[in-house]
């Protein structure tokens, strides 16, 4: 039992399950309807293998037609098929037919149902030769040649299974990418591992080590998806429950970096249950505070766990359904993401569509980003060297920007700092000196449960940033 339904065979037809008429114009209207309501449609769409399995079948479909065609076969035993999905099977896109198939699904999924984008499950396969993946393949050139599809947009996994298959940063441009690096260091940064400043201050900036040529707009940055630990399982879990699959719990990703915050799985302690709510803010805030696009797992913002499993594909209940009756806490979380997302539309700061230069501004000290250590001075090239550094400061500088709004308006902004810090105990940070003004709390995860955080602090002063901690501060104004 597939649950998600990736083992396509129909490229051109809507899960049935999802229709209540059995009728394909209830696909049009809930497109219609969305877009009404402002919000774009992205299909998660499934070209690099199908669900005719391996050489032991089912035979449905393409292996009936042309199994020689459809499918790339072992040159040395054409029984048996190349898998580099992890599936059993891999369309082979080299062959014209292939790829006019593939073409011809993805021009009626946009011209007759009228969707905005998609995002491409396993896309290295996608882009294989003979056996390497080619960023020069023929399916890049296809789309980006076609007036139709070349105007959408497109999401990346950019990885399969077979060797070589990891391709974060290699898509050509006007693709987007799924950043598996930044889900992977703000993990290992918020559980507390040493050493990973550096590469967090890359992540938190749009990843320009990966995306130089594209700009942030090309990373999607998430902490979860359906792959993997939902949030909550994330901060309760240190590792995978997947029993009810009825695999010996060998499915599923093994080191997930997660952390328990002290008891594995459900647990009663005031103490715990405080740690992994902070915790869960922090991912949180991290995530809407980034430059890049955030993508959030559907239930993550009100507390859906799966009990630990981190493989749900099989799980047609309760441990993958969404629970609608939500409790206090739920409903708090809830909140919590609302204020962010509010937060983030409303300053172009942390959408910014070009990275950051460290550019000084003026002649002035400042520069349109700065990187602090808790004494408030700028971090020198030793200290981002520092194994035990799990504290850091970024300094915004919003009125540095040099982009401009749909209007053709020069764009500009509060500056803001933003305050992170994965010790276990408070760290005095000592706000920046660059002028005598005032630093105003936006927010800090160390009160979660509040609507509001109240506190002004001038400059020179120090900021208690509690243990497992974001805090995020904009410059109001000089003192008075």
């Amino acid at each position: 039992c597939n649950y998600w339904g990736y083992n396509s065979i129909g490229y051109f037809a809507p899960e049935s399950r999802y229709l209540a008429t059995g009728q394909v114009n209830e696909f049009k209207t809930l497109v219609k309807t969305l877009h009404a309501a402002g919000i774009e449609v992205i299909l998660d769409v499934v070209y690099n293998h199908t669900g005719e399995g391996d050489h032991l079948g089912p035979s449905l479909c393409f292996r009936g037609i042309d199994n020689a065609v459809y499918y790339r076969l072992n040159q040395d035993n054409p029984r048996y098929y190349v898998d580099y999905t992890g599936c059993g099977n891999t369309l082979d896109t080299r062959h014209p037919r292939v790829l006019q198939l593939i073409m011809d699904s993805l021009r009626y999924w946009v011209l007759d149902m009228h969707v905005d984008g998609f995002r491409f499950d396993l896309a290295a396969a996608l882009a294989r030769g003979s056996d390497a993946v080619n960023p020069h393949a023929a399916f890049f050139d296809h789309i980006s040649q076609d007036p139709v599809l070349s105007r959408v947009k497109l999401i990346a996994e950019p990885w399969d299974l077979g060797e070589g298959g990891h391709q974060t940063g290699n898509f050509p441009a006007g693709w987007s990418e799924w950043n598996g690096r930044y889900r992977d260091t703000l993990r290992e940064y918020w559980k507390g591992t040493a050493g990973v400043i550096g590469e967090v201050a890359s992540r938190l900036t749009g990843s320009s080590d990966l995306y130089r040529h594209r700009g942030p707009y090309a990373s999607i940055n998430y902490i979860t998806a359906h792959d993997g630990f939902t949030l909550q399982d994330l901060v309760s879990h240190d590792g995978k429950h997947n029993e009810a699959n009825r695999e010996d719990n060998r499915d599923g990703e093994t080191h997930s970096r997660s952390w328990n915050c002290g008891a594995e799985g459900s647990s009663n302690d005031p103490a715990i249950l405080s740690l992994r709510a902070r915790q869960k803010c922090n991912f949180l805030a991290t995530l809407l505070l980034s430059q890049g696009v955030p993508m959030l797992l559907a239930g993550d913002e009100m507390g859906r766990s799966q009990g630990g499993n981190n493989n749900a594909y099989c799980q047609d209940n309760a441990t993958s359904w969404m629970n609608w009756n939500l409790t206090v806490t739920d409903l708090e979380l809830r909140a919590w993401v609302e204020r962010l997302i509010r937060l983030r539309r409303e300053h172009p700061l942390f959408r910014k569509r070009s990275f950051f230069q460290g550019r000084q501004l003026g002649n002035s000290e400042v520069k349109d980003l700065l990187w602090l250590h808790p004494r408030g001075g700028e971090i020198s090239d030793e200290e981002w060297r520092q194994p035990f550094a799990r504290c850091i400061g970024m300094y915004l500088a919003g009125h540095g920007l040099t982009e401009i709004d749909e209007r053709d308006q020069p764009l500009t902004d509060d500056d803001f700092l933003v305050l992170l810090n994965a010790h276990h105990e408070t760290i005095t940070f000592v706000l920046p000196s660059f002028q005598d003004s005032v630093w105003e709390v936006v927010l800090d995860t160390a009160f979660e449960a509040e609507t509001g955080v109240e506190g002004r602090y001038a400059s020179r002063t120090s900021y208690p940033l509690q243990g497992h901690s974001l805090a995020l501060l904009r410059q109001t104004g000089e003192c008075g």
